[in-house]
């Protein structure tokens, strides 16, 4: 390995131990807590490096998003054979609530989104707003339905596992469902899954 490559993987590493920082103080802490001292503590790496590697603290938190959002990094080409798009969908859907149930960091960086309009955001936005045209228009061509279907069922699905799990940790109970529990939530990928199934089936009539 010659000293490009040492300094590349280095630097991989650091940014790596720097994004873990983040996402440990928010998950242990609060979104409030995170700052460049803290994060610079954590990671037992100087400030100077993280200012150099991400910039600000707005660029440090974007970089953690985008490192771990499930919309922005979902995979757009991986297209599944017509029979087995129920099957593709309901276990996309289901690696959507897994994701986001076990980062809570992630969990609270959505809610703290949802409340604050800027350049981090509208990045944020922008990013997810391309993956998710281009798996709409992916999904439309297969099923052979209109790109504005396809949009609809998914954006229903997507943004209902996005507001329960940001919903979680402040109410235990919705519609009588356990959204703190894994049954709640498996109960929950079960309706997804019927809807998926009811559309399927119509799509074959």
């Amino acid at each position: 390995m010659d000293k490009t490559d040492t300094l590349i993987k280095n630097r991989d590493l650091t940014e790596k131990k720097i994004l873990d920082a983040v996402g440990e103080i928010i998950t242990e802490c609060g979104f409030e807590k995170v700052g460049i001292n803290a994060v610079a503590q954590r990671a037992n790496i100087s400030k100077m490096l993280i200012y150099r590697y991400f910039g600000s603290i707005d660029e440090l938190i974007m970089q953690y998003i985008l490192k771990y959002d499930y919309w922005i990094n979902i995979a757009t080409d991986a297209v599944p054979e017509i029979n087995n798009l129920g099957d593709f969908l309901k276990e996309m859907f289901r690696q959507q609530i897994y994701q986001l149930r076990k980062d809570v960091a992630l969990r609270r960086l959505c809610r703290w989104e949802l409340s604050t309009d800027n350049p981090v955001t509208a990045t944020l936005r922008e990013q997810r707003e391309k993956n998710g045209s281009r798996l709409v228009e992916v999904m439309s061509k297969l099923a052979a339905v209109s790109q504005d279907e396809v949009a609809a069922l998914a954006s229903v699905l997507s943004a209902s596992i996005s507001y329960l799990a940001m919903l979680e940790e402040l109410c235990p109970v919705y519609n009588g469902i356990s959204i703190q529990s894994d049954a709640g939530w498996e109960q929950l990928a079960k309706g997804i899954d019927t809807i998926i199934d009811l559309w399927i089936n119509n799509l074959k009539q």
